[in-house]
């Protein structure tokens, strides 16, 4: 008998590919009695999928289960192809589950794929993080995604789908050497033989993650102490030196994070080398990770990089990935950081009581060539901004599980 993980109550999207790990939770939410809403990206990278994708409608027609087929529109210019697909498949059902109204969906991600996951990114040298592998649950912006087969192997779940008598059909590229995924699950089977099969790997990526629930306590109870975040965006850290090397490098990594709302962690080396000069007592500024650093007597002080903001463009309801845009100060005005321009408009701008490198790339609205309103600066009759995530989302944003 094949057991689900934890799941919600209420309706439930599912991502269903025709792949035999993904129908297969299907069936078993189906049999469960979820209320199921499904969906399957089809990235129109073989000639096959627009086939495969209709059979996935066919069975959740047969099931009851309403069902969209959802298209990805292959970008022209070069690049990371798989990188890209993967970020249009999780975009287009983000944005599937918004529309219909839900606030979780279920991935097939089995035993087998943690397992490779983790051997992937031991291969890469990745520390406590990497190595706690997929997580069975993890939300952002509203949305949780879930993994119920994450302790269920691949084999498994097709002996279930052959008993139910439940077609499937075999992406080629699961045979293809080309891709690192592949190479690690031939890697496991040559490595079965030492005892390290998925099972083993996946045990000690649970290990992984009560190490890293660990850290992230610490690395909270410092911030609490330590960090300050003013409504104008900027975020100032205080005396790290109490804390263990590995705590003051994530606390400095999320900080970085969270300023440049950057999707991931900057570069390890980059890191420890920014750490070092922090620590070193130099007051040279320095930039990383979209974000401008200036190293005090009392810590360090980071802002938002003005050149990494977005470039004058139509007002948004949320502008550099971090600020809530509420109102519109005129139907045809632009969004941009205010600037060295924009603040020279401004002669008043210190009464506002924010720093000079707050204000550089906060938001501001122009008419053409003409500043109307810089509400972090004071300027203009406009309050429609304010920051995302404060202080509490701050803390939320340190915990990676």
């Amino acid at each position: 008998m094949i057991k689900l993980g934890p799941l919600p109550e209420g309706p439930l999207g599912v991502a269903v590919s025709g792949g035999g790990d993904s129908v297969a939770l299907l069936v078993l939410l189906h049999r469960a009695g979820f209320r199921l809403l499904a969906a399957t990206v089809d990235h129109g990278l073989r000639p096959e999928s627009e086939a495969e994708a209709q059979g996935v409608a066919v069975l959740c027609e047969r099931l009851g289960i309403p069902h969209q087929v959802l298209r990805w529109q292959k970008p022209s210019q070069s690049g990371n192809l798989q990188m890209a697909a993967r970020e249009a498949r999780i975009s287009l059902l983000s944005g599937w589950a918004k529309a219909h109204g839900l606030g979780h969906i279920a991935l097939g991600h089995t035993l087998d794929d943690q397992g490779e996951t983790v051997l992937m990114r031991l291969a890469r040298g990745s520390g406590v993080d990497g190595l706690a592998g997929m997580a069975v649950k993890r939300c952002k912006g509203g949305l949780c995604w879930h993994r119920p087969l994450l302790e269920v192997g691949r084999e498994a779940l097709r002996d279930f789908l052959r008993e139910e008598g439940v077609v499937w059909v075999e992406d080629p590229s699961n045979e293809d050497m080309g891709y690192h995924r592949v190479k690690a699950r031939r890697a496991l089977g040559i490595l079965e033989s030492l005892g390290l099969d998925a099972a083993r790997l996946a045990q000690t990526a649970k290990h992984m993650r009560r190490a890293r629930e660990a850290l992230e306590d610490m690395t909270i109870r410092l911030a609490r102490e330590c960090v300050s975040i003013t409504v104008a965006g900027e975020l100032r850290l205080g005396d790290l030196s109490s804390a263990s090397r590995e705590v003051q490098l994530r606390l400095l990594a999320g900080a970085l994070q969270w300023v440049s709302s950057a999707p991931y962690r900057p570069r390890f080396a980059a890191l420890e080398a920014l750490l070092d000069f922090g620590l070193s007592g130099k007051k040279t500024g320095r930039t990383l990770h979209g974000c401008a650093l200036r190293f005090t007597d009392h810590g360090i002080v980071i802002n938002r990089e003005p050149a990494a903001t977005p470039a004058c463009g139509p007002v948004v309801s949320l502008w550099d990935g971090r600020w809530e845009i509420s109102e519109m100060p005129e139907k045809t005005a632009q969004i941009r950081a205010l600037g060295e321009d924009g603040l020279s408009c401004i002669p008043d701008w210190r009464e506002s009581g924010h720093s000079r490198a707050a204000l550089l790339p906060s938001p501001s609205f122009w008419q053409g060539s003409k500043l109307i309103a810089a509400p972090l600066a004071g300027f203009g009759d406009f309050g429609g901004v304010k920051l995302a995530l404060d202080q509490k989302g701050f803390y939320e944003a340190l915990m990676t599980h």
